[in-house]
């Protein structure tokens, strides 16, 4: 009897004990676990704040560089590729100048009024260089110049106040000749070269306007 309370006597002992020490295991795994993960939960955040930063400021680059370019496509047209202006493609550029070759006919009077409408004149054909790129884009049709002796026989002036006399003349062999007493402005022939007509005669028109700002 005495034995089987010893025995008992050191199990309940030992069984105190081991609930003791799963105890005390439990309260400090309990209480350990926020000292030992504290730390690393803290880096996490910091690094996770220091990402979100770096995304809202990349997104942010992007969205500037996006507006930039943007912006450039709609505002930016290289001067080279269209210097008549983007707006003008018909229009073509010669020596600081812009030049409109028609596609339909007309008198005299109807193709400077046209011209007009387009914020140009028509063609002042003042030096040999100019005479030469005419010449060519014209081939075997006849232009309307801004050229005419309207307001005085013999007297021809250009529409823009140059001074004919102290200018290069083009004319026809031969002209100009006011045939039938009525031929007051000219135009390209087909040969390149000018030659004088009715003004009422309808064929096609040049216009000249400066390259724009």
């Amino acid at each position: 009897g005495d034995l089987q309370k010893m025995r008992h006597g050191a199990g309940s002992g030992l069984n105190a004990a081991e609930q003791g020490s799963s105890s005390s295991s439990a309260n400090t795994s309990t209480t350990s676990t926020p000292l030992c993960l504290s730390p690393s939960l803290n880096a996490v955040s910091a690094i996770s704040s220091k990402l979100n930063e770096v995304h809202t400021e990349k997104k942010q680059n992007f969205s500037n560089r996006d507006s930039l370019c943007k912006s450039q496509t709609h505002s930016f047209v290289p001067p080279l590729l269209f210097p008549c202006g983007p707006e003008a493609r018909e229009w073509e550029y010669f020596d600081g100048k812009c030049y409109y070759f028609s596609i339909d006919r007309m008198s005299w009077y109807k193709a400077k009024t046209q011209c007009e409408e387009m914020h140009s004149r028509l063609a002042i054909i003042n030096s040999f260089a100019k005479q030469n790129f005419v010449m060519f884009r014209t081939r075997n049709e006849r232009f309307w110049i801004g050229l005419t002796d309207g307001n005085s026989e013999g007297e021809w002036e250009w529409i823009d106040g140059t001074d004919y006399k102290s200018t290069f003349t083009f004319w026809k062999e031969g002209e100009p000749n006011n045939s039938g007493n009525n031929e007051d402005c000219a135009h390209v022939w087909t040969s390149g070269q000018w030659n004088d007509v009715y003004c009422t005669f309808e064929c096609y028109y040049l216009c000249e306007k400066p390259v724009p700002n």
